[in-house]
């Protein structure tokens, strides 16, 4: 599976120079892989950590964490394969499972002990729900990795906002399935909005998108994201934001 959506120029040609440059693209994509689980690590190292040493919430780390995971798309225009992205997001799935309550064992001796404290913090369910879009949304789309932003960005920082704005300044509450309010609402779809045309922009120049003609389609997605964080459950807005927003861009003709 070759992505469309990135070929690297080679002074190879013909026969004779096609293995050297297979060669060089299983390397480049196997160091993208290493350089992807780093940054994982990294990330949930550093949020773990960020309560002991900059007295941060275990809850505000964790929104950190799934602000930062939420960058991974950014990379998957540099693969030449689709199967890489898929494996990096599949196995986010075993890694948020294995520091669930839902996990049998401890895992403090695995070295992930701060990422099951930060998700016994919040809902239970929500970063392996976040993996399981993530893995879907990779399965049918790490080749338009700006379809996958549409779900994705919305969900990381969108979500984000909405916490932090709706927490501290929210006092029009709404409530449907969770308790919402006005003001984390509007700062859903602002920082969705932001978030995912500065992500556009960032594929324009990589390939050839019309960024003026998709900026109606990122206000459709903030629209959308933001309403649908809104009426969903706790933990459950990781699975159906990420859909909606991937599903409403496509509709509208934003995948081409």
């Amino acid at each position: 599976m070759k992505l469309k959506y990135y070929a690297p120029p080679s002074e190879n040609e013909g026969p004779r120079g096609e293995e050297p440059v297979l060669q060089g693209e299983i390397l480049r994509d196997w160091l993208l892989v290493l350089f992807c689980y780093v940054y994982i690590l990294s990330l949930i190292f550093i949020s773990g950590k960020m309560e002991g040493l900059l007295h941060i919430s275990k809850r505000a780390s964790r929104k950190f964490l799934h602000a930062m995971i939420g960058n991974l798309p950014f990379i998957m225009p540099f693969f030449t394969s689709t199967i890489y992205p898929i494996l990096i997001a599949a196995s986010f799935i075993l890694i948020t499972f294995l520091a669930s309550p839902h996990f049998p064992f401890k895992i403090n001796r695995f070295g992930f002990g701060g990422l099951s404290e930060l998700t016994e913090e919040g809902h239970t369910s929500g970063p392996l729900f976040y993996a399981a879009s993530y893995t879907f949304l990779a399965l049918f789309f790490a080749s338009k990795p700006h379809v996958m932003a549409a779900g994705i960005l919305p969900m990381a920082y969108g979500d984000g906002a909405a916490w932090m704005v709706g927490g501290r300044y929210g006092r029009r509450r709404y409530a449907l399935f969770a308790e919402k309010s006005i003001e984390g609402t509007t700062a859903m779809f602002l920082a969705s909005f932001l978030s995912f045309t500065l992500g556009l922009l960032y594929f324009s120049a990589l390939n050839p998108l019309s960024i003026l003609d998709r900026i109606p389609l990122a206000l459709a997605v903030a629209v959308v994201a933001a309403f649908v964080e809104g009426v969903s459950p706790v933990g459950f807005d990781n699975l159906t934001v990420p859909f909606a927003g991937a599903l409403t861009f496509l509709l509208l003709g934003g995948g081409v």
